[in-house]
């Protein structure tokens, strides 16, 4: 080992102390680095968790509509459905439905009518349990927006919602599509009377996705396997003549309402 002699300092000891030195820093520089690239990336991973489960916001129905249009108030049920009708109404009718179903279509333009009727004489309530699980068949997740534009006209006005609901189904775009967009959705409620500002921004922001997601889980969770699935006060139909007949419905209501 090299001595200093005469007080003269050590060039190779300085240089070896001095780069040892710079590798003291630069691992301390690299640990706190790390340690803040460790700790942003277990925010960011809460963040997003919390984002998830996150439930978003819930909608509901606080007006009826105009009391003199003859129209039915509404309501938001438990497992999301939107319920049409007089509350003191003998028969429920639930109807579990996707808006990119071609079946749901055909029931819609055989029972609509059906289901229209029995809510303005006061004989049943529908309840609509419009449901997402047909996103692959767009290209554009076209279910959830659509069930998503069924809330924000839902909560809008219920008195209008059956009309807009045949609208929709007169309108289905083919599966394997683009789906409508969010405009031609807007344009639709505005068709059925839904003209004011804040359907339209509900509408193209997909206000209710999340609770979409959710409340399509909780259903097929339930049971329901296929779309429609069709209820009368808790009864399953399940004849085709029933679901696909025009009319085909009406005596199940009747039956149930005992006339």
């Amino acid at each position: 080992m090299s001595k200093n002699q005469g007080g003269k300092s050590n060039p190779l000891l300085a240089a070896e102390r001095a780069d040892r030195n710079r590798k003291i820093v630069t691992q301390v520089v690299v640990g706190a680095v790390l340690v803040g690239l460790i700790a942003a990336i277990g925010i960011g991973i809460a963040v997003k968790q919390a984002r998830k489960n996150e439930p978003g916001p819930s909608p509901s129905i606080a007006a009826t509509g105009n009391p003199n249009s003859g129209g039915a108030p509404g309501s938001i049920t438990d497992n999301g459905a939107v319920r049409i009708g007089k509350p003191d109404a003998k028969v429920t009718v639930r109807v579990v439905a996707d808006l990119q179903c071609p079946a749901c279509k055909a029931f819609e333009a055989a029972n609509g009518q059906v289901l229209e009727d029995a809510v303005h004489d006061g004989t049943a309530v529908v309840e609509y349990n419009v449901i997402a699980f047909l996103d692959k068949a767009s290209t554009t997740r076209y279910s959830s927006r659509a069930a998503n534009a069924s809330y924000c006209v839902a909560q809008a006005d219920p008195t209008k919602y059956q009309a807009w609901l045949k609208t929709m189904f007169a309108q289905q775009p083919p599966e394997g599509g683009a789906g409508l967009t969010d405009d031609q959705l807007i344009q639709i409620a505005k068709s059925a009377g839904y003209t004011d500002d804040a359907t339209a921004e509900c509408i193209s922001e997909h206000t209710y996705d999340k609770y979409i997601q959710d409340r399509t889980k909780d259903v097929l969770n339930s049971g329901i396997t296929a779309t429609p699935s069709v209820f009368v006060n808790g009864k399953k139909i399940e004849s085709g003549q029933e679901l696909g007949t025009p009319g085909g419905l009406a005596p199940a209501i009747r039956a149930a309402a005992g006339q």
